[in-house]
């Protein structure tokens, strides 16, 4: 498991603007950053940057958070495999944390339930968004709650 000071490291040192370059064309509107989603097809740009609190957003997704985030939606990543890309990145030597095998099965468990997790939530959100039925029958629920 990677130390939490390494983590750290890699946080303070990892600049957002420059790791979503890597992958997307962005523009400068104003103090931020504006951009056409790399999660989908679009005209209009509905992916927005902001440097100054660390974080993205991309409206048309859904999807959004800081860097490494970014890194685990967009190249397909877990957790750990962006930390590695990003350390890489800006040359952040990686200290790992020895683990017992109890607490190897319990990180196991916790990134086999993220990734279920995730999966979960894009099957759910294409259900609500990729057909008009689902958009009126969702809409109408959550109008109701």
């Amino acid at each position: 498991m990677i130390s939490r000071d390494t983590i750290e490291e890699i946080r303070n040192r990892m600049d957002i603007v420059d790791v979503i370059s890597d992958f997307v064309s962005l523009k400068k509107s104003g103090q931020n950053y504006k951009a056409l989603s790399p999660f989908g097809n679009e005209k209009t740009p509905s992916f927005f940057v902001v440097p100054g609190k660390g974080i993205f957003k991309d409206f048309s997704s859904g999807k959004g958070g800081d860097a490494i985030t970014f890194v685990m939606e967009h190249e397909k990543l877990s957790y750990t495999e962006a930390l590695r890309y990003l350390a890489k990145k800006y040359g952040v030597e990686i200290k790992e944390d020895r683990l017992s095998d109890e607490s190897k099965a319990a990180q196991s468990e916790r990134e086999g339930l993220y990734i279920l997790m995730n999966y979960a939530k894009e099957y759910y959100r294409k259900q609500l968004t990729g057909s008009e039925e689902g958009i009126s029958i969702g809409l109408s629920y959550f109008r109701e709650r």
